[in-house]
């Protein structure tokens, strides 16, 4: 086990399971056993809203704020959560962005505009990168809802914590009937990298 703290941070917008997303990350870290804290704020969670989670875990832990510059991963279900995040991410980090864009009430509204490079945006921002279609693979598996375990496969890629630790967490946080769908979710993601 090593002695380092390990930051992850998980963004996107209200409805796409960021926190269950969290729960298994953190659920996985404990089982391999780690310290772990969270922390998710998710004000307007329910409208659309920004929603991000942090987890941090290693052999102690103090506090579950990512300092700037400093997260091994972020994980974004929306294009433009990544970019509003990417000051959390450590320069040598590794971003996993879901290419998909859910126009905020804002831009509906006409008060603001959703930007058209935002792919370019996100190459230039993140030198590694993983840019993937998790709505899409989680659609092709059967239920566009396990978009975030998609993700979360893909981003347990960048972590250190044992298959066997990811299948227990996930088993548990998630429905039996609905257990199968998200192991194979999670294993989709994972051969993305």
């Amino acid at each position: 086990m090593s002695e380092k703290i390990r930051s992850v941070v998980l963004a996107g917008v209200g409805g796409q399971g960021i926190l269950l997303a969290s729960e298994v990350l953190a659920r996985a870290a404990m089982i391999a056993g780690y310290d772990v804290k969270t922390n998710e704020v998710h004000g307007m969670a329910q409208r659309g809203g920004s929603v991000i989670a942090q987890v941090r875990y290693g052999p102690e832990v103090y506090s579950p704020l990512v300092a700037r510059k400093s997260a091994l991963v972020l994980g974004a279900l929306e294009q433009i959560e990544a970019l509003r995040f990417a000051d959390l991410l450590a320069p040598d980090g590794l971003a996993v962005v879901n290419a998909q864009a859910i126009v905020p009430v804002t831009v509906s509204m006409g008060a603001a505009k959703y930007p058209q490079d935002i792919e370019s945006r996100l190459w230039k921002a993140f030198p590694k990168l993983i840019y993937l279609k998790a709505a899409e693979m989680a659609k092709d598996l059967g239920n566009i809802q396990a978009a975030n375990i998609v993700l979360l496969g893909a981003v347990s890629q960048g972590l250190d914590l044992p298959d066997e630790a990811w299948q227990e967490a996930i088993a548990a946080s998630v429905k039996e009937k609905f257990r199968e769908l998200n192991l194979k979710a999670f294993e989709a993601g994972r051969s993305l990298v």
